[in-house]
């Protein structure tokens, strides 16, 4: 299937591909929408199964953060980077300065940063040849360094938020909350919860990731592939994407679902489904919004930590406007989050040109 043929290309405005031969670079960029600023959004380097599967995500991904920008107030459009990962041949500091160069030859349409797969340091390699990266360690209070504590903050408040709306909870103190995924992000967010005073149960596909969050935090482990179905308050997706679907669902136990993970839902119909089954689902980006708060303000500079908490701070009450919005309505929040979205881009969109 052609990227023009692709159902996940519905209102893309580019898809740019990469390779590069003396590192063996494959990359694919996506652009969204500049409808609000530059795309910006995370690289994720992963061994896909093939390139139309690389193309794919790369798509999903980058409408994902311009939904994400808009509901976070940021001023930036929608993209996303990926990297086909080769198993026999891992990268060289060479690799991502390659990639860099990539970003660079796109003139600021494309703002990049570290996702699942890239470090801190992956992203100074990148800036040592493009100036349109961001995630890059913070100094003197300044806003930047690795966004992951920072969307697990959100996620975190916006867990409360949702315990708050649905389970009528004033804290997280004595919920079951399951965690897939406790690498970076969801091993913060467990610390969070486990100070709360919620009991946790986790899953990972990282023995290592397993050990050091059962050790710190005395959280229960049960494999990857139960996790979902855990008798639990609170399901917390913080791995992969497209874990709701049809099979899924009906086995789902928990009350609430919200977690870092993006595209946690296979299929929009997927949000109608956890709607029936009266589950309360946090839009993945809108709850998983404080990482790219915290790139946004890095890339626009003279911001500090504190206007990045500040900003992750408005979460909550975002999302408790798209329950009460639900409920009112009788609408999947799903829905509801779209449509909210869509609506800034458009009227971004339709707004006239500044005067020169």
């Amino acid at each position: 299937m052609t990227f023009f043929e692709n159902a996940e290309n519905q209102g893309h405005e580019s898809i740019h591909q990469f390779y590069d031969p003396q590192t063996g670079l494959k990359a694919i960029i996506a652009i969204h929408s500049t409808a609000l600023g530059p795309g910006a959004g995370g690289c994720r380097m992963w061994q896909y199964e093939n390139e139309a599967s690389a193309i794919r995500d790369a798509l999903r991904l980058s409408r994902g953060m311009t939904y994400k920008n808009a509901m976070a107030g940021l001023p930036l459009g929608g993209g996303k980077a990926v990297i086909m990962t080769n198993p026999d041949s891992p990268p060289t500091d060479d690799f991502f300065r390659a990639f860099g160069r990539c970003v660079d030859s796109l003139n600021g349409l494309y703002v990049t940063a570290e996702d699942v797969g890239v470090t801190v340091d992956n992203m100074r390699l990148v800036k040592e040849v493009t100036g349109f990266v961001a995630g890059l360690p913070s100094t003197d209070g300044s806003a930047g360094g690795d966004p992951s504590p920072w969307t697990a903050d959100g996620v975190f408040l916006g867990l409360e938020a949702a315990a708050k709306h649905r389970l009528g909870a004033d804290s997280l103190d004595g919920k079951r909350v399951a965690v897939q995924g406790v690498g970076k992000v969801g091993y913060d967010l467990c610390r969070q919860l486990h100070a709360a005073g919620a009991s946790l149960v986790i899953s990972d596909v990282n023995e290592q990731n397993l050990a050091r969050t059962r050790a710190d935090f005395g959280a229960r482990v049960v494999a990857p592939e139960k996790i979902l179905f855990e008798d639990v308050d609170i399901l917390a997706p913080c791995a992969l994407g497209a874990i709701l679907d049809e099979n899924s669902i009906p086995g789902i136990k928990a009350t609430v679902i919200g977690g870092a993970a993006n595209n946690q839902l296979a299929t929009g119909q997927d949000g109608q489904r956890l709607f029936d089954r009266n589950i309360l689902y946090a839009p993945d980006y809108v709850i998983n919004g404080g990482g790219i708060t915290s790139v946004s303000l890095e890339y626009m500079g003279d911001k500090t930590q504190a206007d990045v908490q500040a900003q992750i701070a408005l979460i909550p009450g975002r999302l408790t406007e798209i329950f009460i919005s639900s409920d009112r309505l009788q609408t999947p929040t799903n829905v509801i989050a779209d449509s909210m979205a869509e609506a800034i881009v458009a009227a971004a969109a339709s707004a006239p040109a500044p005067a020169k």
